[in-house]
């Protein structure tokens, strides 16, 4: 039997421009949420003399500049200006990666030092929490829709809410352990590791790695073979 050889199209004008004002609704929503968590968790860090309160929230200061240059990017109507600015804002994405890496590893290492010790924080376990609970949603729905348009900046962006969202964890996880076990090393350490992930994924950005963009036509056999950034057919990028 002869095998068929099928045709695949990318999204179509009229579509690609409903997924580009979706994720410029959800690049807003990140954007005024990590605003919210950026003055209440530094606020709150000050308050309990937390470095990693404080890093969390320059984190979300990193998240903000990392979603406005998508913003920037899908501000423009026009398909082709969007993909011009593609690069450029893939390297800031890659820069914010880099930043956060940076900062998380020294205030680990300085947590494990014995740099200063926290106090005890409801207000930061709060803000923790709602993060866990609201930034894997958008993560998630930017991921989805910069798939489906081919974006890999709209990606990489959802994959540095993603790593909001483990920081979330680690600073909950360290919060609760420091309120109730008094084990200010757990945090550090779990930070190393989100550290190592952020490098990774910074380095995804700079590569331009992080979707498949959708073929204008291709045939299954091109399909079925990864591109550059190591996906197959259907957009089926790792995350």
């Amino acid at each position: 039997m002869t095998a068929e050889i099928s045709i695949g199209t990318g999204p179509s004008p009229a579509h690609r421009e409903v997924l580009a004002k979706r994720i410029r609704l959800l690049v807003a929503a990140t954007i005024t949420y990590n605003v919210i968590e950026a003055v209440v968790a530094i606020t709150a860090g000050k308050l309990a003399s937390s470095t990693a309160l404080i890093g969390f929230g320059l984190d979300s200061v990193i998240e903000v500049s990392s979603a406005a240059a998508v913003a920037w990017q899908f501000s423009a109507r026009e398909h082709a200006v969007r993909e011009a600015r593609e690069k450029t804002t893939l390297r800031i994405i890659a820069v914010s990666f880099f930043v956060l890496a940076a900062y998380v590893t020294v205030d680990a290492v300085r947590a494990l030092t014995g740099t200063g010790e926290a106090e005890r924080s409801i207000l930061g376990i709060v803000i923790a929490a709602l993060s866990l609970a609201i930034m894997p949603f958008l993560s998630a729905a930017q991921r989805k829709a910069g798939r489906e348009l081919g974006s890999a900046s709209a990606v990489a962006d959802s994959k540095q809410t993603l790593l909001c969202t483990y920081l979330s964890a680690v600073l909950l996880i360290g919060l609760v352990l420091n309120a109730t076990l008094g084990w200010s090393w757990a945090d550090p350490i779990a930070a190393l590791v989100i550290a190592a992930i952020a490098l990774k994924e910074g380095r995804d950005a700079w590569q331009g790695k992080g979707c498949c963009a959708a073929p204008a036509a291709a045939g299954s056999l091109q399909a079925s073979e990864a591109d550059a950034c190591g996906c197959r057919s259907g957009c089926g990028c790792s995350t």
